[in-house]
């Protein structure tokens, strides 16, 4: 069982920059692929971004946040971050972490929430125009 902690959301204006971070359990957590993704008020869970082990650390980002947003991980304090930058009131949802750890056998792609075994309770980002 992997446990996810997301941190970091909050109330930002316009143009302004966040970064969220998300603590997971294990002691493999080298060998996850991680992901982010967003919800909207009304509207169904997003891909947001991916750092995927199995392609040797590759990022992968939605084109909507292609630019500003920066994916990234540090093995040894178990952490994914996403950095936001130039935040726009359309970025305003529920940014949620995933996990999928290398001994999944869960099929898909990295785009998609079946692909991911494990899932963070959620922090929220408000983006003020």
């Amino acid at each position: 069982q992997v446990q996810l902690v997301e941190s970091g959301g909050g109330l930002v204006q316009a143009g302004g920059s966040l970064r969220l971070s998300c603590a997971a359990s294990g002691r493999t957590f080298s060998m996850y692929d991680m992901g982010w993704f967003r919800q909207a008020p009304g509207k169904g869970r997003d891909f947001v971004a991916a750092i995927i082990w199995r392609d040797n650390g590759a990022a992968y980002y939605a084109d909507a946040v292609k630019g500003r947003f920066t994916i990234s991980r540090d093995n040894d304090k178990n952490t994914v971050y996403l950095q936001m930058n130039s935040l726009k009131p359309e970025d305003t949802a529920d940014y949620y972490c995933a996990a999928r750890p290398y001994y999944s056998s869960t099929g898909g792609y990295y785009y998609n929430q079946g692909y991911f075994d494990y899932w963070g309770q959620g922090t929220q980002v408000t983006v003020s125009s």
